[in-house]
């Protein structure tokens, strides 16, 4: 027992830095003076949900103002749309799960607080039978048959 000191303290494993410390700025510039290999790249939209990314029209709703703003889908294309539906026994979840949208997409369509979408409003048109844009709003899609 007296050959053990107390004092003297033995290092088995000296602990590297952590990923954090060792991508900070200073361990990179601390690391190119001692005359290291550094590679550092940027890697490009890491860890982003590609779903969400902000595209042009999303940055334009958002600096959307009184004097600048998006045309909006007119209320005599709602009352179609909700006449068409009435007239098919649809409600407007039905609708929407036979076009695959929300149903809270046809509700903003017939109150007019939609952005007109051309594929919403062609599916919309498809399911109803109604056309919903050009002059004749609201007359019966024809059923056009295909010459070969």
């Amino acid at each position: 027992m007296a050959e053990s000191d107390w004092d003297t303290v033995t290092v088995l494993r000296k602990k590297g830095p952590t990923a954090a410390q060792a991508k900070s700025k200073q361990a990179i510039t601390a690391a190119q003076r001692r005359g290291e290999d550094l590679e550092t790249t940027k890697k490009w939209s890491a860890g982003q949900n590609k779903q969400h990314l902000v595209t042009k029209n999303t940055a334009k709703l958002d600096r959307e103002t009184e004097e600048l703003q998006h045309q909006r889908v007119s209320l005599e294309v709602g009352k179609v749309i909700q006449q068409g539906r009435q007239n098919k026994g649809f409600t407007q979840k039905d609708l929407a799960t036979k076009i695959n949208e929300k149903p809270q997409v046809i509700a903003d369509y017939e109150c007019g607080k939609a952005i007109p979408n051309n594929q919403i409003m062609g599916k919309i048109e498809r399911a109803i039978g109604l056309k919903l844009r050009g002059k004749d709003i609201g007359v019966p899609l024809e059923a056009k048959s295909k010459k070969k």
